[in-house]
């Protein structure tokens, strides 16, 4: 099967097929036209003297396609050009820096090294900001990373914010993530309370997940929000019940990836801002259905996971 194949299926599957889902909220072939920012000055000065891109008058950025799920990044319908929240924002920063814009679909094992080696200039991947990574990378954030509980739309769940309300509940969640630490630590409170157990439930992707909710083999799912609020958006088979703020009680902002030390963190920085003041930023998430991950300003290098 050919790699357009495998994504044709994956998503008609999932149900978000841009070429035969009439979704309700969020128009895929609308969302293949870019959406653009003006320059900003103001990046634009910050962009280090005699800085080398890795093109001249280009921002080369890694990005994930089948690494990660709609709305993230995945084909359009010429199952060649990358669209998606991701591609979007990369977009906007380019934009605001004076710059043409080169999306290179990469492996999540891959942009590492490959900042380092100068093969992006930059990586935007659902990189969650933590104490390691920064110690690596500069970072300058770009949205939230709000953990969510969504449901089946005809559930009679209405709510899951708490360790209690998930005792012995059927929960899809994946291996080795944030979202499986949250719930296992709530499972242990529940379980010393004397309180059913969580049933926890691993699948192999997102259209299995789809499936084991919406047959009722499981109750709901627990993971990164804006996946499950562009589903809920597209065909409202899904409903939120509870979200989990910054990934627990910590902070877990996503952020622009760059190399340490080179300045252009702060030149995307000023980018970002300035596609957040002119609403060109929000406008974007409201057409993937993740406004709810907005950020009222980009920082560099905060607090993040570990610190």
């Amino acid at each position: 099967m050919t790699l357009s194949a495998k994504i044709t299926v994956i998503t008609a599957l999932l149900g978000f097929s841009g070429v035969t889902v009439a979704a309700p909220s969020i128009d895929l072939v609308s969302n293949e036209t870019p959406i653009h920012s003006a320059p900003s000055p103001e990046a634009i000065a910050k962009i280090p003297p005699n800085f080398h891109f890795v093109e001249p008058g280009v921002l080369t950025v890694a990005i994930s396609v089948l690494g990660g799920s709609p709305p993230f990044g995945f084909f359009a319908r010429d199952n060649k050009t990358v669209i998606g929240s991701e591609a979007d924002t990369a977009r906007l920063i380019a934009d605001g820096l004076g710059l043409k814009l080169k999306l290179v679909p990469a492996s999540w094992e891959d942009w590492p090294l490959g900042i380092t080696a100068g093969k992006y200039d930059a990586a935007i991947f659902n990189i969650a900001v933590t104490k390691a990574r920064k110690t690596k990378f500069d970072f300058a954030t770009y949205r939230h990373a709000d953990l969510a509980f969504y449901v089946k739309s005809t559930s009679k769940i209405t709510s899951i914010n708490s360790a209690p309300e998930v005792a012995g509940k059927r929960i899809i969640v994946g291996s080795g993530t944030n979202q499986e630490a949250v719930l296992l630590s709530w499972d242990k409170e529940n379980k010393a309370k004397g309180l059913p157990p969580v049933q926890f439930q691993y699948v192999t992707d997102e259209a299995a997940a789809t499936l084991s909710l919406q047959s009722g083999r499981s109750d709901a799912t627990f993971g990164p929000n804006e996946i499950s609020a562009y589903k809920a958006k597209l065909n409202g088979n899904i409903k939120l019940v509870g979200l989990v703020p910054g990934g627990w009680t910590k902070t877990a902002d996503v952020g622009v990836a760059t190399k340490k030390g080179n300045g252009l963190v702060d030149a995307v920085q000023t980018s970002l801002n300035s596609a957040i003041a002119s609403g060109t930023y929000l406008q974007m998430l409201d057409r993937w259905g993740i406004t709810d991950d907005k950020i009222d300003k980009s920082e560099v290098n905060p607090a993040g996971l570990g610190d």
